[in-house]
């Protein structure tokens, strides 16, 4: 099932790990081993999870790489969504149904 509208990773990453164990931005950019306008991009929902950062917040806070990158994709489809379905495209290829 879709969420309507599920929360930017960024929040999530404040929400959960961030203020549970206290962490700055600015210690938590520098374990991170990125900028702190980086980091207070991503939190603040003007930057989204890259490849690099996914594997950067792995090691931090566990969970894999790619658990991080779902939650920015399940993010970036939600905000797409009424875009991509006002979208007027004409279908190129069809599959051939055989009985």
């Amino acid at each position: 099932m879709q969420m309507i509208n599920p929360s930017h990773p960024g929040e999530l990453i404040k929400e959960f790990y961030l203020e549970p164990l206290k962490l700055t931005v600015t210690e938590t950019a520098k374990v991170l081993g990125v900028s702190r306008i980086a980091l207070s991009a991503l939190i603040n929902g003007r930057n989204g999870i890259s490849t690099e950062m996914a594997y950067r917040l792995s090691k931090a806070f566990g969970r894999t790489p790619q658990s991080w990158l779902n939650l920015q994709t399940i993010y970036d489809l939600a905000q797409g969504r009424e875009k991509g379905e006002s979208l007027q495209i004409k279908p190129l290829y069809q599959e051939e149904v055989t009985a």
